[in-house]
C-alpha cells in the first residue's frame, strides 16, 4: 500500500511506514502530516500488525516543517493549523497506539521530525545520524512535545540548552545521554530494525500496550497513582491468554507462541 508522501508495508506482523519526500528530506506538507496520521490510525485497527517502524525514505529520517508551504501565501496553512492538525495528532496517535513503534532514524533528524522519533516506543539510529533542535536557529520553539519528551529523557539543563543553541547531537551522543535507545554501525542498522520489529511483534502485544500506557501515566501521576494502576493493569495482563502461555511456556520448558492477545 502507497501514496505519494507515505509507503506502508506490511510484513511478518510488522508494518513498515516511510516518510515519502526524500528531494526535501522528507520534511512535512499537510498532505504527508495527514497521510501520516491515517496510516497510523490503519495500522492500530489492524489486528495482523504487531509492530510497527516509522523510518524515512534517503537520506534524511525529517527534517521537520516543508518551510516552502509556510512561506507560500497560497499554500501555508498558518501555525495554529499546522499545530493542532498536524503535529499535536500525530505525537497523540505515537503514543496512544497500544502496539510497539520503533523510530528507525535512518539520517538527520531535525525540529519536529526528531522530536516526532523521541515520540517513538524505541528509537535507534544508526552512527551517522545526526539529532538538532533545529527551531531556535530560525526563531522558533520547540513543537511536537520537544519540551515533554526531551527534559525527561535527558534531563531539564541538557534539554534546555539543546533546544536553545540548536547543536547537532550524533547518534552515538544521543545514546550516550538516552536521547535514544540504541545506536549501531550504518551496515548492521537494517538488520537490527528489522530483528527488534520481529521479536516485538512475536511478543504479548496487548502486555506490551499495558506497559506503553503505564510510562504514558507516569508522566504525570504521582506515585500512589502510578501503584494504583500498575495492580490495575498487572491484573489485566494476568487475565490474558498471551500470560497463559507465557507461564504454561515457562513449565514445559518451550517457546512461547504468543497472539497477541
Amino acid at each position: 500500500m502507497s501514496n505519494n508522501s507515505i509507503l506502508l508495508k506490511i510484513e511478518n506482523k510488522v508494518a513498515r511506514i516511510t516518510l515519502n519526500r526524500p528531494d526535501v528530506f522528507n520534511s512535512f506538507n499537510r498532505e504527508m502530516a495527514l497521510n501520516l496520521q491515517n496510516t497510523l490510525d490503519d495500522c492500530e485497527s489492524n489486528e495482523a500488525i504487531r509492530a510497527i517502524i516509522l523510518t524515512g525514505n534517503g537520506k534524511a529520517f525529517c527534517a521537520g516543517q516543508d518551510l516552502k508551504e509556510v512561506t507560500d501565501p497560497e499554500l501555508n496553512p498558518g501555525f495554529k493549523k499546522i499545530l493542532e492538525e498536524h503535529y499535536n495528532p500525530i505525537i497523540t496517535r505515537l503514543r496512544a497506539i497500544k502496539k510497539p513503534i520503533i523510530g528507525a532514524v535512518n539520517g538527520v533528524a531535525a525540529g519536529a521530525g526528531a522530536n516526532i522519533a523521541l515520540a517513538c516506543d524505541i528509537v535507534v539510529a544508526h552512527e551517522k545520524v545526526s539529532f538538532i533542535q533545529a527551531f531556535s536557529l530560525i526563531g522558533l520553539v520547540p513543537d511536537s512535545a520537544g519540551t515533554f519528551f526531551l527534559p525527561r529523557l535527558i534531563g531539564f539543563q541538557k534539554a534546555q540548552a539543546l533546544a536553545m543553541l540548536g547543536d547537532k547531537i550524533s547518534a552515538e551522543e544521543a545514546e550516550k545521554m538516552g536521547m535514544i535507545y540504541k545506536s549501531v554501525p550504518l551496515d548492521d542498522f537494517e538488520e537490527t530494525i528489522n530483528q527488534l520489529a520481529i521479536k516485538l511483534a512475536n511478543m504479548p502485544t496487548k502486555a506490551l500496550g499495558l506497559i506503553k500506557e503505564l510510562f504514558n501515566k507516569s508522566m504525570t501521576n504521582t506515585l500512589e497513582d502510578q501503584l494504583a494502576l500498575e495492580s490495575k493493569l498487572q491484573i489485566e495482563a494476568a487475565s490474558s491468554n498471551d500470560y497463559a502461555e507465557g507461564v504454561a511456556a515457562f513449565i514445559e520448558k518451550r517457546k512461547p507462541n504468543f497472539k497477541g492477545s
